[in-house]
Parts: structure tokens; sequence; C-alpha cells
């Protein structure tokens, strides 16, 4: 991995605000190239803006409660959304149009990925279980599931070959689809979020005892471990920045967190909302190839809730979503 190159501009400066939805945010995400992104809602819709611009540009309504995460093809013209009425929908860009529901999922879908050829779509619920779906047939149904899980399934990355999955059963997942074999690295925490560095060789995984713990991705080892923000009952992304040099998450007091790779110092951190006195940072995306990101932050009411009930219970009464720039 990188994280030794020198210096690596981190976010600073809010550069954009976008507003449109009706209630929370769950999940924030840019597009391959980084010119767009799409954010999903508490109120059912996913919504594309040109985030560097400021402009809302499609709004995409079809699914009957909240929407939890949405993902795009590379050629940007299909993408796949999950949420709490238990499917996914696979839209057509352009349109807006839904070309097919898949159906499977016994309770709330919290994660979905596609493969890198679009052909197909990978979900991840609260049933326990790790759906695969084929974009290119007719079929609604799942043409592999995968539930060996003890608990929610949070967060799912894929690669060439494997399926990697996080669970709240404290465990790291990976299938090899090829030869059907599975390794399960257990952290003895609930795991909420993982992500994949940018070189492929080491998984990212965020748990619910505020901690975040690099594993290499071949041998499982714990490589390092990130500490300082806070992530006791809400899921909350995390990722490398795309040189691999930082660790960034946000957290429960309302801050975005930066760590550096190597020594697991916290390198940077900032506010998400100066004006907003209780807030947390749920979701954000780093853009591809450049030092910016997206997130959102919502203020909250007195009310703690547990993870399995934030999207179904979220007291929310402002959101932004908004665009750091790397500059000094």
């Amino acid at each position: 991995m990188s994280g030794t190159g020198g210096e690596v501009a981190l976010p600073k400066k809010e550069a954009n605000v976008l507003k449109g939805h009706e209630g929370a945010v769950l999940a924030a995400r840019f597009n391959g190239d980084g010119n767009y992104c799409l954010t999903a809602g508490k109120d059912s819709t996913i919504r594309l803006w040109n985030p560097h611009r400021g402009i809302h540009i499609k709004t995409y309504k079809s699914h009957g409660r909240e929407v939890r995460d949405v993902h795009v093809t590379p050629d940007n013209s299909k993408l796949c959304s999950c949420g709490g009425d238990r499917q996914l929908f696979y839209w057509d860009v352009a349109t807006g149009r839904v070309i097919r529901k898949f159906r499977g999922h016994d309770s709330e879908v919290n994660a979905v990925k596609f493969n890198e050829y679009a052909s197909v779509v990978v979900s991840a619920g609260y049933d326990r279980s790790v759906r695969t779906w084929d974009c290119r047939s007719h079929s609604t149904e799942p043409i592999q599931i995968i539930d060996s899980f003890a608990d929610s399934v949070m967060s799912v990355c894929l690669t060439k070959s494997e399926i990697i999955a996080g669970s709240v059963d404290g465990t790291v997942r990976t299938f090899d689809i090829r030869i059907g074999r599975e390794i399960s690295d257990d952290l003895g925490q609930p795991v909420n979020c993982i992500s994949l560095s940018n070189d492929g060789n080491c998984i990212l995984a965020g748990c619910l005892d505020s901690t975040l713990r690099l594993l290499d991705r071949s041998s499982g080892e714990l490589l390092q471990e990130y500490k300082g923000h806070i992530c006791k009952s809400y899921k909350l992304d995390c990722c490398l920045t795309n040189t691999d040099a930082h660790v960034a998450s946000g957290s429960e007091d309302g801050y975005v967190y930066f760590w550096d790779l190597v020594d697991a110092s916290v390198v940077s951190r900032f506010r998400a909302h100066a004006s907003v006195v209780n807030v947390f940072v749920i979701s954000f995306d780093l853009r591809p190839f450049v030092s910016c990101f997206i997130h959102f932050a919502a203020s909250l009411f007195s009310e703690l809730l547990p993870v399995d009930d934030l999207p179904k219970r979220l007291p929310i009464d402002i959101l932004h979503i908004l665009l750091f720039p790397a500059c000094c």
C-alpha cells in the first residue's frame, strides 16, 4: 500500500451545500468519474446531482420506504438501489424508469454493489444474508444466496472473484466465488461498514466499539487500529483516501476524522455543521482520483437510537449534502 509518499492535501473547505431531500439522507455516492453524485433518502427517493455546480438533476421515485444505499454502473447508464421495502430496484438513469425489481430478501436491505461488468448486483440485508442477482436475465429471483451469517449484514464489497461482507455478528467474511471457499475473520465487535483499499490489498472495517480496523486481505492479519471518533450506535461510513495515505470516517460527535494510514494518528478533523449543536455524520464518499468528497450530516434530538432502528425512527430536522475540495 501507499501511504508514505509525502504530503497529501485533505479536504478542508466547504464548496457547496445541496438541499432537496425531505428528511434524512442515508447514503451519498459519487459516480465512477466523480462528476456526479447520488443520494438516497428517508423520503423514499434517490436524487442525482452535479455537486460541483450545486445542481439537482433528477429524482427517482418508486421505493415504498426509505432508500438505504445506491450504486451506479461504470458507464453511468444504470443504477441499483435498496432499502426498507426489502427489494432492489434496477433503474435506467436517463429515463428514471425501473427496469426490474429484485425480490427475495426477508427484511430490509442495507447495501448494494454492482460487479465491474455491471452484469451482477450483490445485496446485503437484515435477514443475515448476501444475495446476488443477474441484471441480464429477466428473472427477479437471486442466483445465489449466502446465509452463513449470525446477524445482520451491513456492508458489502466486491473484487473480480470475491464477495466481502461485514456483519453485526462481528465478522468480515470473504467468499471466493470461483472455488466456493469462505474465509471468516472474527473481529469480536459488530461490523457496520467495510471498505477496500485502492490497491485491493487491505480491508478497512468500522466497528461499533469506536474503532476502525485495517486487515490484510490475504492473511486476515490486523495491521492497524484507528481511534478517536465515536461510533457506538449508528452505521457510519469509512474508507481510505484515493492515495491510500489516509483513513477517513464519520463520527457521532459531528466531526469527520482523518488518520495517517501508517501511524494511526489523527491528522485532521473538522465539524460537519458549525451552526448545529448536536450533529452526527453517517455517510460520505470520496471523489475518484481527486481529494474531495461529499458527506451529509443531520441534527439530532436527545434520543439516541440503536443501529437497527436508525432508518426507521431517525429524528431529523435539518440536512445538508456538502462537497469539500482539497485546498489550502
